[in-house]
């Protein structure tokens, strides 16, 4: 799984009540809040660590609006390891209110340019705003050139994030006195795809929005006077919110803060919700729950369903995970069978953001994971990982097990179903033609136990599982019908999904493989028990 990227994580923070100060808040006060925007950052770290930034509301500065962004990690863009600077850079961005950005690119280009938030300055207070940007837009190629062909416009970046700007600028222009509710429904008909926004402007107008499918999460909290937003609610729990205080915010609306007061509107209606199911085994923090379903209970649970249709022997057995976020998923698994789990590969922690720059992927997978022989030697070695993508990292991994580690066997187990479509709406995943699973799958075909042979063949392992598709709605808790299972399935839920889909499978082999196949729920397979 760490061949896949998350788009990125947005927060904010508000102190808009007057009469007092916020116990959540403290010790910052009412004017020093914009100081916790950092410190949520760091916990949706793991939603991009390419670049980071943060826009201060300062009412009664020259600055109405003051932009920091760098490309670099949370600590590495605040300066947090250098006390005095880190303190320096806080002071001079003091408010009452903030929105911050973590990135990880799917479109454009790794400079600071394209950090965010992207501000937009104008001599008019109403025209000059800031934001963040959460998702992917699948219509971008059709809306950037709409908008490079009405005569005198130029756009500089190749990033949706512009285009978004772009649109939000054509309507606040348009019209002296939008509202954010009118400003979100108006735009919201030209776009497809997945967009949560932060916004503040420079009359201290804030709102944060979720699109209508709900492709990625946001939640909020509000208490006396105080309002919190993030991607995840780690973020907020962290910063003083109890757990019952935070709200996961519905698709289609927005949480607006104008004038002093705070409301929820709706500004889209809701047509077809689509929770990426990605979310919760693998990108979020597992400290955190979305749409009020706990990102660990659902990895372990996941877990528990590999146990279920394990066959091999458990003598002399471990389960393993792929470090970090397969821990869960190993321990259900582990737990359910009544075998250890045990670390067989440590991650290398020293190696840092600077391991990226690498091209080589096999390269990148023997520098990242350092196998342990006093564990794994001589050992049935259950490896789980979350999901497989292109299968360089599973091939390097099973070669060190063996090699380096002295196992006895590797059987590898996928807590995920195969991937076998990229996905349009905010991860970064490989082309059809780059993806592991679709070359042993042709279009609508079941997976097999004997394509799972011949898959664990191509790895140099014993014995290769995967998990079946309805196991994701059940252990995410939700109906598949409100999933985004795309990468899956093949089911984009968006007319610009569908029809990238179908340009990205143009290219794909005479033999009809890389292509949509069946669930499993039209066949429920029937498993034999499991060997002792």
């Amino acid at each position: 799984m760490s061949e896949l990227h998350h788009e990125c994580g947005v927060a904010a923070v508000y102190h808009f009540g007057q009469e007092k100060n916020s116990p959540v808040a403290m010790p910052y006060g009412r004017g020093r809040v914009s100081r916790l925007i950092p410190r949520m950052l760091l916990d949706i770290q793991n939603r991009g660590q390419l670049a980071a930034g943060m826009t201060t509301y300062k009412p009664f500065d020259k600055d109405l609006l003051l932009t920091h962004k760098r490309v670099g990690t949370v600590s590495e863009v605040f300066r947090m390891s250098r006390k005095s600077k880190y303190q320096k850079l806080m002071d001079k961005h003091e408010g009452p209110a903030a929105i911050g950005h973590v990135r990880y690119a799917t479109c454009g280009r790794d400079d600071p340019s394209y950090a965010q938030p992207f501000e937009r300055s104008h001599l008019e207070k109403r025209k000059w705003f800031a934001f963040g940007f959460n998702g992917q837009l699948a219509n971008y190629p059709e809306l950037r050139n709409e908008i490079r062909s009405q005569g005198d416009f130029h756009l500089a970046r190749e990033t949706d994030t512009e285009t978004l700007m772009h649109l939000m600028s054509q309507e606040i222009a348009e019209c002296s006195d939008i509202n954010p509710r009118d400003l979100l429904s108006n735009v919201s008909q030209r776009l497809d795809g997945a967009y949560n926004i932060t916004f503040i402007n420079a009359r201290g107008t804030m709102f944060v929005s979720r699109d209508p499918n709900g492709f990625r999460p946001l939640c909020y909290a509000v208490r006396d006077g105080f309002f919190a937003a993030a991607s995840e609610s780690v973020a907020l729990t962290n910063i003083g919110f109890d757990p019952e205080e935070v709200q996961d915010l519905d698709p289609g609306c927005a949480a607006i803060i104008e004038d002093g007061e705070f409301r929820i509107e709706r500004y889209a209606p809701a047509v077809r919700v689509s929770h990426c199911f990605f979310e919760w085994i693998y990108f979020a923090n597992v400290c955190s729950r979305l749409d009020s379903q706990s990102v660990y209970l659902s990895r372990k649970f996941l877990g528990e369903e590999l146990a279920m249709q394990e066959q091999e022997s458990t003598v002399n057995a471990i389960v393993v995970p792929v470090p970090d976020t397969a821990k869960a998923a190993a321990e259900g698994m582990a737990f359910s069978l009544g075998v250890p789990c045990l670390e067989g590969l440590m991650r290398h922690r020293a190696l840092g953001r600077t391991f990226i720059e690498s091209e080589d992927r096999e390269a990148k997978a023997r520098m990242k994971y350092i196998p342990l022989p006093e564990v794994l030697r001589g050992k049935r070695v259950f490896l789980v990982d979350d999901t497989i993508v292109r299968s360089t990292t599973m091939r390097t991994l099973v070669d060190q097990i063996r090699t380096k580690g002295g196992a006895a066997e590797v059987h590898i187990r996928v807590a995920c179903p195969p991937i076998m479509a990229p996905c349009f709406y905010g991860i970064d995943m490989p082309d059809v033609n780059d993806l592991f699973a679709p070359k042993f799958l042709a279009q609508k075909q079941l997976i097999t136990p004997e394509v799972e042979a011949e898959m664990a063949r191509h790895f140099n392992a014993d014995s290769l599982r995967y998990l079946p598709v309805r196991s994701i709605a059940k252990a995410v808790n939700k109906d598949p019908d409100q999933l985004c299972q795309a990468c899956l399935t093949g089911d984009y839920p968006t007319p610009a999904g569908e029809r990238l889909y179908n340009l990205s499978i143009e290219n794909v082999g005479v033999d009809g493989r890389a292509g949509r196949r069946l669930v499993e729920e039209d066949v429920e397979p029937v498993l034999p028990p499991a060997r002792l």
